[in-house]
């Protein structure tokens, strides 16, 4: 594996002289010149097949690190078994204003309300049929602050960006888009899946449809959800997004920011959700666990919780970009501290 010196000191880095969002900007040069590392690690033993879909492994670059598609190969690179890049919406769009993202260093945790600023579909889409084709990638997608038929937002992402990625992520949970979330709601849910779907059906057959859902959820939305899920037969949930929930024990100074909390104080919150759908759902719509992982055992917890695959980004930032190696490596010695021969075995087999 090669990794610049500089490279592997850019955490540190981030944290001190460079604003958090500046820092993620210089991120995503390195990467594109080609300067971040090269991890060459076989992982027989942790492939796994997902809405038909042949994993390498099951660890994946959560949405929202390489929101315009400017770097997915270098992030495959990195070790990441799959990546996602977005949020996109049809329309560039330039997001809140800033400071707009909050390091919590004391608590391992960010605070962010970014508004889906990204290049737009066109600019994406761009830079997809121009880099060579290699990995799972997929796009997380969203819709435009000011749409007036945000269901139609994303069915134009499914089609702009149809041949150019593995899967589609419809993007309803994000807390930095007045009124996204209320798209979760069963019967305005059915009808954007409905849409969504059609639209895959027509211009991108056989192309994996996920739903990323928020952890901020009632009962009776998690319900709603898991019966829509079930349904129309979606090929994957995403548990979860960032939350608008503080836990009272942050110690930070930024812990009272607006926005969507991710990282450590995340990760209770989102694997007891991602535990109560797999008992809800089972095997029937693979689930994907993101929120709070920074550890092979945080990746094992939500694979045992019901994750077939596990997204991290947060984590990053505090533990650099040798983080994905050092959790693959680890992963297997979980798997057979319980036995376990594949992640397929282990998924799901602590959720009760």
């Amino acid at each position: 594996m090669r990794t610049p010196i500089f490279l592997a000191g850019l955490g540190a880095m981030a944290m001190g002289a460079l604003d958090a969002e500046t820092a993620h900007h210089l991120t995503i040069r390195i990467l594109k010149a080609g300067l971040g590392p090269k991890v060459d690690l076989e992982t027989p033993r942790l492939a796994i097949d997902v809405a038909g879909i042949s994993f390498p492994n099951p660890l994946g670059l959560a949405a929202g690190f390489d929101k315009n598609a400017e770097a997915p190969n270098a992030a495959l690179d990195m070790g990441f078994g799959f990546v996602e890049v977005g949020a996109v919406t049809p329309r560039p769009q330039p997001g809140n204003p800033r400071p707009r993202v909050f390091r919590l260093r004391a608590d391992a945790g960010v605070i962010n309300r970014y508004g889906f600023n990204n290049d737009g579909l066109d600019a994406v889409a761009a830079r997809l049929k121009a880099r060579e084709r290699r990995g799972i990638v997929g796009v997380n997608l969203g819709a435009n602050k000011d749409s007036e038929d945000r269901t139609e937002d994303y069915v134009q992402g499914v089609i702009t960006l149809a041949g150019l990625v593995d899967f589609f992520t419809v993007n309803i949970s994000s807390p930095n888009t007045p009124g996204l979330r209320a798209l979760q709601g069963k019967s305005t849910l059915e009808e954007l899946m409905r849409r969504v779907l059609a639209a895959r059906d027509a211009a991108a057959a056989g192309t994996p449809v996920f739903l990323k859902i928020a952890p901020d959820l009632a009962d009776e939305d998690k319900a709603d959800i898991a019966d829509v899920a079930k349904a129309m037969e979606l090929d994957a949930l995403i548990i979860s997004n960032t939350t608008i929930a503080r836990a009272p024990n942050l110690r930070s100074s930024a812990a009272s920011e607006k926005g969507g909390l991710s990282g450590q104080p995340l990760f209770t919150m989102s694997t007891a959700l991602l535990r109560e759908f797999y008992r809800i759902i089972g095997k029937d719509v693979p689930l994907i666990g993101v929120g709070g992982v920074s550890t092979a055992r945080d990746a094992y917890e939500k694979i045992l919780a019901g994750a077939s695959l596990v997204q991290l980004y947060t984590s990053l930032v505090y533990e650099g970009p040798g983080l994905p190696s050092r959790i693959l490596k680890e992963l297997p010695s979980f798997l057979n501290a319980d036995g376990f021969t594949t992640i397929d075995e282990a998924v799901g087999a602590g959720a009760q």
